[in-house]
């Protein structure tokens, strides 16, 4: 009867730790240290935050994958970058006005191309069932408090704690640590300067940071520096220019985001 019991503390015990996710999937999977980033997948040839371009971005070799989470009407997370849906489908208005129902009418690829006609905006349990488990899923979240909750239990109930980023500002980064701290976030809340975002990133304890090629680059090797001392790793948008990649990962960049993917992981992998 005491054996019993013990067990029956044991696992409950584990289940608690688990849910909190406390057990770090890292020590089962190698992530990349550095690489290229796929903004909204194999944008440049695929229409955009579609299961399509996601695939390709995998199928290239892409050591990390960038895309954008909304929630509809009805509370349902889908992957979209504009507040509206009119530019990258053939309907017309807000993400948010608009139902799961509806938008999932939608065709999310003709835009782009004949070819891809009939594509869906995907939803993120859609996106996430398709990633593999030994690449960053660098997720950018537009939205509150509300969509930081849903996304962070989104992310544990797929088992992805272990290779998710959430890219966010500070009202969605107190939802996601809400469900779960071990869960990663990149500092998205850019500030009077550049100065400022990266020690709000350090005091606020932000795993990553994504800095922009256009905001304050002069001094890029003393911030990159200071960032390194404080174990941050760093995100930067972005780079085209296949000379770029090897000049910022020397500089101390992990990962660069581009939409010209195939080229920029040529040149990565000439850096190897």
């Amino acid at each position: 009867m005491k054996s019993a019991l013990v067990i029956a503390f044991l696992l409950m015990h584990a289940t608690l730790l688990f849910a909190q996710g406390s057990f770090d999937r890292e020590e089962h999977y190698i992530l990349p240290k550095n690489g290229i980033c796929a903004h909204r997948g194999a944008n440049e040839t695929h229409p955009e935050n579609t299961i399509a371009a996601f695939k390709e971005a995998i199928r290239l070799g892409a050591q990390m994958i960038e895309f954008d989470v909304q929630m509809t009407k009805d509370n349902q997370l889908v992957i979209m970058h504009d507040d509206k849906v009119n530019r990258t489908t053939n309907g017309h208005g807000k993400v948010r006005h608009l139902s799961l129902r509806k938008i999932k009418k939608l065709d999310a690829g003709k835009w782009k191309s004949k070819r891809f006609k009939n594509e869906r905006v995907p939803t993120l349990k859609e996106v996430l069932e398709i990633m593999p488990t030994n690449i960053w899923l660098n997720i950018h979240l537009k939205g509150d408090e509300i969509l930081g909750i849903a996304t962070a239990k989104a992310i544990m109930a797929s088992g992805r704690i272990h290779q998710a980023i959430i890219a966010c500002e500070s009202e969605a980064a107190k939802g996601v640590r809400k469900v779960n701290q071990n869960i990663k976030i990149c500092n998205m809340e850019r500030l009077a300067s550049r100065a400022d975002y990266i020690d709000g990133t350090i005091d606020n304890g932000f795993q990553f940071l994504q800095l922009k090629s256009n905001r304050d680059d002069e001094n890029r090797m003393t911030d990159l520096k200071k960032l390194k001392e404080h174990g941050i790793l760093i995100c930067y948008f972005h780079a085209e220019e296949e000379i770029k990649v090897k000049e910022l990962l020397e500089a101390g960049v992990n990962f660069i985001l581009t939409n010209h993917l195939s080229d920029m992981l040529d040149a990565f992998s000439r850096t190897r």
